[in-house]
């Protein structure tokens, strides 16, 4: 997911900053009290999700008049990335901005808030599940009993799969090897895939030594910064992998509770524009990282929509196992499912 800093994506970064603070300026403070919070995000210093973050915590200090503070610590400053649900749990800090996949093993209602293989093509479908269907509340749901607050996500579309091979059709994945993590894993592994849940660090290596054939690594300006087009000749989409994905504002609920409501407002506020500009950044980062990609000499391969659509029916089935028979996982699905059949995704 790491995505770092060229001159162009900064120059988005600083356009989707004005945009930001043009949707308005009216704060949220009244006379709250000033509160000081502490929030580690998923992304290392220096790239460019970590530049959204900063313009969160800057958003919420503008909507409450500069009296909500929360610093902001990149990937593992206060604590290994592993450790960061606990810690926000114990109340060694505030706030973190995580992945809910990572915490699917031992919450699995949380697989389906992260991201679903083959599911919403459109970060806006999967938005409308969060805002409109219930997602946020079963979200939260999900966090309370480990004393944690489900604040909002940062939705955005589709990543590329990267690989060393041709691949035309979803039958091709059948006895590649692979790289993906979290529910991804399992669903390309009922679909052929020799799966190896590798670090990121090591996607560019796996894939020039032939220990993977396809890869997962992040959005397509992070997979080109990293040199991916010297590896993998083939680009594949869409990223059916992970078409959509949420990562999302998690704080420890005791912390939370202690809030004004206009700072919980602002909290929220925040989260649901950032992730607007981020989107809006990545649609025009996308294409101009695509073309990119062309003119060093990758081969851009779209999938078949009926191919896709086929397998998502094949997909469900993994999903189920994915829920564990947890009843929240189950409910979070079936609504997942049913807002997919009004979407005409699934027949």
């Amino acid at each position: 997911m790491t995505r770092t800093v060229t001159r162009r994506t900064a120059l988005m970064v600083t356009a989707a900053s004005l945009a930001v603070a043009s949707l308005g300026s009216a704060a949220f403070a009244q006379d709250g009290e000033t509160v000081n919070w502490r929030m580690q995000a998923l992304w290392d210093g220096g790239t460019t999700p970590q530049q959204y973050e900063q313009m969160y915590v800057d958003r919420v200090a503008e909507l409450t008049d500069g009296k909500f503070q929360i610093e902001l610590f990149s990937a593992g400053q206060l604590v290994p990335p592993a450790q960061a649900f606990d810690a926000v749990r114990g109340g060694a800090f505030e706030m973190m901005k995580t992945f809910d996949g990572y915490e699917a093993g031992k919450i699995p209602a949380l697989a389906f808030t992260s991201t679903i293989p083959f599911g919403y093509p459109e970060s806006g479908q999967y938005a409308d599940w969060f805002y409109e269907k219930g997602g946020l509340e079963m979200a939260r749901e999900a966090y309370a009993p480990a004393g944690l607050y489900y604040i909002a996500p940062s939705i955005y579309d589709q990543e590329p799969i990267h690989s060393k091979v041709k691949i035309e059709s979803i039958e091709d994945f059948d006895g590649k090897k692979g790289r993906f993590v979290g529910l991804a894993s399992s669903v390309m592994s009922d679909f052929g895939v020799a799966v190896s849940p590798l670090p990121t660090s090591e996607v560019y290596s796996a894939l020039d030594k032939g220990l993977i054939d396809i890869a997962d690594r992040g959005d397509l300006q992070a997979n080109l910064d990293a040199g991916l087009a010297e590896v993998a000749p083939y680009i594949i989409l869409p990223g059916v992998h992970q078409p959509t994905t949420a990562t999302s504002y998690v704080a420890n609920k005791a912390a939370y509770d202690q809030l004004p409501d206009s700072y919980k407002e602002a909290l929220a506020t925040a989260a649901k524009e950032v992730s607007d500009a981020y989107q809006a950044a990545k649609t025009k980062s996308d294409k101009s990282a695509l073309e990119a990609f062309k003119e060093q000499g990758v081969e851009v391969i779209e999938l078949s929509e009926d191919d896709v659509t086929e397998a998502r029916s094949k997909a469900m089935e993994s999903w189920r196992k994915a829920t564990k028979d947890n009843e929240l996982a189950t409910r979070i699905l079936d609504s997942q499912v049913e807002q997919m059949k009004e979407l005409g995704l699934i027949q």
